[in-house]
């Protein structure tokens, strides 16, 4: 269904940056809802397997900043390469995802 692409990428303090600044752009979760339950960053959650029925609501996104993430960065990854596929086109993938984050800008977000 996906295919693995060397996909563009960001780090947690860029993306800690876009927040503080309040940069309009869309965060998408694709983990599993029991994932975002343990711990989120109040982004969009369209599970990575649902991405293709769901490609829709992420229609207003298209031609905005598109920032992925997962627990690790390798579903976000291959979200990436599937939404650069389907036309978007400045979609990163959160390098170290919401790992990274609770390593490196919140230690209260829970590792798992």
């Amino acid at each position: 269904m996906f295919n693995s692409y060397r996909v563009p990428e960001i780090s947690v303090l860029e993306l800690k940056t876009l927040i503080e600044d309040k940069t309009d752009f869309l965060l998408l979760d694709v983990r599993e809802p029991l994932e975002y339950r343990i711990a989120h960053l109040q982004g969009k959650l369209v599970p990575l397997g649902e991405l293709p029925q769901r490609l829709e609501e992420l229609d207003a996104y298209k031609d905005k900043p598109v920032i992925v993430h997962c627990r690790s960065g390798r579903r976000s990854a291959q979200a990436v390469a599937f939404l650069q596929q389907h036309g978007f086109e400045d979609v990163k993938n959160l390098k170290g995802g919401i790992l990274a984050w609770s390593r490196e800008v919140d230690p209260t977000v829970p590792m798992y």
